[in-house]
């Protein structure tokens, strides 16, 4: 049995995951629409959930996050790539539902009050460019993640990243 799922995976099909996209593209184990809840696999059923540039397109993140939680065994991860606020992309692609930062993610931890799906933060950081010279990374990833709450604050408009990575762990 497969226990790593690849959410809205279009064309990135990920070996050894079933692959869930809204679209029946090449490689795609199971049609389904993220905004469709719930989805068609049992509680606890993954150990990994991977979304890259996906959460950024659903309707009602707060639901499916609690849907990723759903399917996530104890311990098990959600390993999520989504593009940062200050990168041009989150504003150009008119299907984007929402921008995120490096702290979006602590609205899904013990921390906050709220009373969202938990998760504890197992690592994250800011990722400067995706596709464009990725050997600029080597010097700017460091430079951005010494400190994201200052760069978010002072900097990302000067020098916009393209993407925050997280890792969260199901409590």
């Amino acid at each position: 049995m497969n226990n790593k799922l690849n959410i809205g995976c279009g064309p990135d099909i990920k070996p050894d995951y079933i692959n869930l996209d809204s679209l029946k593209l090449d490689g795609v184990d199971v049609v389904h629409n993220l905004n469709r809840i719930p989805y068609p696999f049992p509680d606890g059923q993954f150990d990994e959930i991977y979304a890259s540039h996906v959460l950024e397109h659903v309707d009602d993140l707060i639901a499916v996050m609690g849907e990723i939680r759903r399917l996530l065994r104890p311990g098990g991860r959600l390993v999520a790539r989504v593009p940062h606020f200050s990168c041009g992309v989150s504003y150009r692609d008119p299907t984007h539902r929402r921008l995120f930062s490096h702290f979006t993610w602590d609205y899904f931890t013990d921390d906050c009050f709220y009373g969202l799906p938990r998760f504890r933060i197992v690592h994250r950081k800011l990722n400067f460019t995706r596709w464009a010279m990725p050997a600029l990374n080597i010097v700017f990833n460091p430079l951005i993640n010494l400190s994201p709450a200052l760069y978010e604050r002072f900097f990302c408009w000067m020098l916009p990243c393209a993407e925050s990575h997280c890792t969260l762990e199901a409590a």
